[in-house]
């Protein structure tokens, strides 16, 4: 008797194959909420430049800074010059491409010399509230999703592409107070 791999034509032995299953694909996606500083930072010296031209607004002491790398403040003389203002720094915002849905307006507070002062919150990220909704909202559409929360970023997963095509378009009909970006599609 032939040993395998022995050159013997009249016995022919084959290598056996190892029957391990492959699993397909793993999909995945992540959905986040992320504002371009840079963008608004281009913004507010387009705007700034604006209120210093407008006649309505050249002697009102309106002023826009950029604080950190999550706040806006916006100063004027009074409430309706402030909303002027506020309305410039927003079309200045929407022609760059920054979503206002991730804009937290905080209340108009009196300020030092007789101006007001209202600071804007840049949201950054999804909190955990909103992370959760996105999740329950996902598992109740019954498709063959997973959903989990990364920290400031919701992850969605799946076998299928079309699957998740699906989800990417019931996500963008809700509407959770926060402007989404699906990034990082991609197949592990």
């Amino acid at each position: 008797m032939a040993r395998p791999g022995t050159a013997n034509p009249s016995i022919c032995t084959l290598p056996r194959q190892a029957s391990t299953l492959t699993s397909m694909p793993e999909n995945s996606f992540d959905i986040v909420s992320k504002v371009d500083l840079q963008e608004v930072q281009n913004a507010v010296n387009m705007a700034l430049k604006e209120i210093h031209q407008r006649f309505d607004l050249k002697d009102s002491k309106s002023n826009i800074a950029v604080e950190g790398k999550d706040a806006v403040v916006l100063t004027s003389q009074d409430d309706f010059k402030l909303r002027a203002v506020n309305d410039v720094l927003q079309m200045r915002l929407v022609k760059r491409g920054v979503p206002l849905k991730n804009l937290q307006y905080q209340a108009i507070e009196p300020a030092a010399g007789s101006t007001v002062r209202q600071r804007i919150t840049l949201q950054q990220g999804i909190d955990t509230e909103k992370a959760r909704e996105i999740v329950k909202l996902v598992k109740n559409s019954k498709k063959k999703v997973q959903a989990s929360i990364q920290g400031d970023f919701v992850r969605i997963s799946g076998k299928d592409r079309d699957t998740l095509q699906e989800m990417i378009a019931l996500l963008r009909q809700q509407d959770f107070g926060i402007e989404l970006q699906f990034t990082n599609y991609r197949t592990v």
